[in-house]
């Protein structure tokens, strides 16, 4: 199993872990909401009837255990009003400036919002010896600051079980990219120590090579392959490190590549190359043989992409906005749309031989070293894709790149 599907595996299990959590936090904290709503409901009850006492009671009644009842309630915010909506009593009711100025209105307002939300009790308060009614009482009320908080509770811990998600994934994510930098450094540095001792005895043999038979054509092909080990090897030596960038004509390294990797396509294959006329001098601040490194990349997996080894390759190099873009565009296979981020990926790969190491390779080298951009433009399925590489390009002036100036 590739790493990237163990880390997926590993992102599945920590949001079902995450769900699980939540919805057994939303449920505990509903029925804590709920219990206490009914424990308030019940307890305006009970403020209510000794309201009802209190209105009853004549000069004989004692009303001190009413009166304590009454005084009891300091979190639920109360208003009585009689049957033309007048307000008889406000309790645990809090302002806000504007509202002062009408305080009267406001606490009608509170009442009508009370009333909407089903917060309200109707006090029958009984009739007088000649049978007639003294009218209803209408208590409105509202949550209480704890309930208020109870409620917004869930939303809490929501917010805070993201931000324990976000960071585990953070920590994972730095986690493996720096495992793969070791990796991948240790790799290419072990690499580029041994191709250097065949390569040195490679020069050895064709110096005698060269001196014994000195006019055989075929001995300078070998010293160009050589050549081209030698600078493999270079390129292996840099990951790790950051090279030293200088400035580079990028016109002149695109013909370079198309030269290059048009004599080592297959036959079927047709390479063209595209310079706009505003492209021709543009200059960019680079590691030449890392970032050749990157377009020879690009073209060879688009020739394993063309269907039976037959097809068109395209290179472009354009100027946008001030920065150099180069189009690599091939009628290959094509790349779904879900994958477009996936194959930048190390280990993601759709052949049936290779590491997946290559474009997660080029992404580095064009982002981290060279500030640049790398991306899948555009892709269609059975009709090819087109790679984007963004590079800043140099002033015409001096060596700053533009937009730093």
């Amino acid at each position: 199993m590739r790493w990237t599907d163990r880390l997926q595996s590993v992102k599945i299990v920590l949001v079902t872990a995450a769900v699980i959590i939540v919805a057994a936090s939303l449920m505990v904290s509903y029925s804590l909401t709920r219990d206490l709503q009914e424990e308030e409901r019940r307890s305006m009850g009970v403020w209510a009837e000794a309201m009802r006492a209190m209105v009853e009671a004549d000069a004989d009644t004692d009303l001190s255990l009413v009166l304590k009842v009454m005084e009891s309630n300091h979190t639920i915010p109360v208003i009585v009003l009689d049957e033309a909506d007048e307000v008889v009593e406000c309790r645990n009711v809090d302002f806000s400036r504007h509202e002062l100025a009408d305080s009267v209105a406001s606490v009608k307002q509170r009442a009508r919002d009370m009333r909407a939300e089903g917060n309200i009790l109707r006090l029958e308060l009984g009739k007088t010896e000649s049978g007639e009614s003294l009218g209803t009482l209408q208590i409105c009320y509202g949550e209480s600051l704890m309930l208020k908080r109870l409620a917004r509770y869930p939303y809490v811990q929501l917010g805070v079980m993201a931000l324990f998600l976000a960071i585990a994934f953070f920590a994972i994510l730095s986690s493996k990219r720096a495992e793969q930098n070791r990796v991948w450094v240790g790799l290419s540095r072990e690499t580029a120590h041994q191709l250097g001792t065949p390569i040195s005895s490679l020069l050895a043999w064709l110096q005698i090579l060269r001196d014994t038979y000195p006019d055989e054509t075929m001995i300078s092909e070998m010293e160009t392959d050589v050549a081209r080990l030698r600078l493999v090897a270079d390129r292996f030596s840099k990951i790790g490190s950051r090279p030293e960038l200088v400035p580079e004509p990028l016109a002149d390294i695109l013909r370079t590549t198309a030269d290059y990797m048009q004599r080592r396509a297959p036959e079927r294959v047709s390479l063209s190359l595209r310079i706009e006329p505003e492209a021709t001098e543009v200059r960019a601040m680079l590691c030449a043989p890392l970032y050749q490194w990157v377009l020879e990349n690009l073209v060879r997996n688009a020739i394993d992409a063309l269907p039976d080894g037959m097809g068109r390759i395209g290179l472009r190099l354009a100027v946008r906005q001030g920065r150099a873009l180069i189009l690599v565009t091939d009628t290959g296979k094509g790349i779904p749309k879900k994958d477009f981020k996936n194959v930048f990926r190390p280990g993601f790969t759709t052949k049936k031989r290779g590491w997946g190491l290559g474009l997660s390779l080029a992404k580095r080298i064009i982002e981290e070293y060279h500030n640049g951009r790398i991306y899948v433009r555009d892709s269609q399925l059975g009709h090819g894709t087109t790679f984007a590489i963004e590079t800043v390009l140099l002033s015409e002036t001096n060596n700053t790149p533009q937009g730093e100036a």
